[in-house]
């Protein structure tokens, strides 16, 4: 009987998958020439299955899970996004499907697969599609507050994407803690909680891919070419003062004689990137985009040294560090989109301040730059508060057995899921 249902653990996904086919047939047409020439789908999609997917390699024992349920959870959540984020804006109960509506569900499966890194190794397949699967309808109502009620400036999602999937991560993450440990509990033999030399290296594929291509991921829903261009050049020069800034800084807090931190240049690396998303279609000025690149770093590594092994000691655990590199800079991406629209004036945006705030009229018929800076911060709190309980909800349900939650002795694991070689 064990063995017959580990054979048919997955095949309520297969149920699902169904139920997507037919919920397409009924409700999902072509939606013509509209939004054909779309920027940044293909290079986000590369992001999604290669950058995130080898990110997250940098377990001794992990890969093969780390690759492969990448894979599986953004194959099916970019479906189930689709028709999530669509459902809001239905015509005549019909979803027309574009590029746009492709590239924005790819956006949300980030949502998931930052996830994904708080809870790599702790949590099982099963868990994890049950989780996504439910995280997904979370975000995307979420995005619609964010979008469509507070109607905030986000064009990078560093509110609505890497904000809420870090903080619901670490919801779910607080919500599994294992209870405290008994005489009679077994222990693993060796710590598979940490890499190898090679696995740390495949890690980096998922880094350089990710910094590569995060300005296509900002930039891919601007409205206008000028804004565009000045998504690409904000999130250029503050992914690089980012990375300047994690090899010094990692050098310096190192407890080993000013050596590098692996951990900080796979990751905090990649913090200006978020940091600038919410504002980076802004008028921030270049060099304020290199000065939001330095915080990010600064704040990122600095939270992998000493923030993360306190979540751990509360029973949080954020195996990717996804509160350092997605959380706490997305958080201070939508602090700054507060102060940015407060600074907003229709004498600096000229035509484009509609574009970027869609509620602030040029002639001064709409809200005022104070009152979009309240939505903003209404934004980001939601967002917040959305997210942590979402997340610890989505948690708690997933401790269910039928869910087959791992043992201690099968974290980090991939013999659990997979015939190694």
């Amino acid at each position: 009987m064990v063995y017959k249902f580990s054979n048919m653990k997955y095949v309520p996904l297969l149920v699902f998958q169904l139920i997507l086919m037919i919920l397409y047939f009924i409700f999902v047409r072509y939606g013509g020439d509209k939004h054909h020439d779309i920027r940044g789908f293909e290079d986000t999609h590369v992001m999604i299955f290669i950058g995130f997917g080898f990110l997250m390699t940098f377990l001794k024992k992990y890969c093969y899970s780390a690759l492969g349920f990448n894979w599986f959870l953004a194959a099916l959540v970019v479906q189930w996004a689709l028709l999530c984020q669509s459902f809001y804006h239905m015509e005549d109960n019909i979803i027309y499907i574009t590029k746009k509506s492709l590239l924005e569900a790819d956006i949300m499966s980030a949502t998931v697969l930052i996830t994904f890194g708080a809870l790599l190794g702790v949590a099982s397949g099963t868990q994890l599609l049950f989780i996504a699967i439910i995280e997904t309808a979370i975000a995307c109502l979420n995005m619609w507050l964010v979008s469509n009620v507070f109607k905030a400036a986000d064009v990078g999602g560093s509110i609505a994407i890497h904000t809420f999937g870090a903080y619901f991560g670490l919801g779910v993450s607080w919500a599994l803690r294992p209870r405290k440990a008994t005489p009679t509990d077994s222990t693993p033999s060796v710590d598979l909680n940490g890499p190898s030399y090679t696995s740390d290296v495949t890690a980096m594929i998922g880094s350089i891919f990710l910094w590569i291509y995060w300005p296509s991921f900002n930039s891919g829903l601007t409205n206008s070419n000028a804004e565009y261009q000045r998504a690409i050049i904000n999130t250029y020069l503050s992914l690089a003062a980012a990375t300047v800034t994690t090899f010094v800084l990692s050098s310096s807090v190192s407890k080993h004689a000013g050596k590098l931190d692996m951990v900080h240049i796979q990751n905090s690396t990649l913090a200006g990137g978020v940091a600038v998303g919410s504002v980076c279609n802004m008028h921030i000025s270049a060099g304020g985009a290199i000065a939001i690149g330095i915080g990010a770093g600064i704040l990122s590594v600095l939270g992998y040294t000493f923030l993360t092994p306190k979540l751990t000691n509360f029973g949080i655990i954020d195996t990717c560090g996804v509160n350092n590199l997605h959380g706490m800079p997305g958080i201070l991406s939508g602090l700054l989109s507060i102060l940015f629209a407060a600074l907003a004036t229709s004498h600096g945006y000229g035509k484009e301040l509609e574009g970027i705030f869609e509620e602030m009229k040029q002639d001064g018929t709409g809200r005022s730059s104070g009152n979009q800076a309240l939505y903003q911060l209404l934004a980001l709190a939601v967002t917040l508060g959305i997210s942590i309980v979402g997340g610890i909800i989505t948690g708690a349900l997933a401790k269910m057995p039928v869910f087959v939650p791992l043992k201690d002795t099968e974290k980090y694991d991939d013999e659990v899921n997979w015939e190694l070689p």
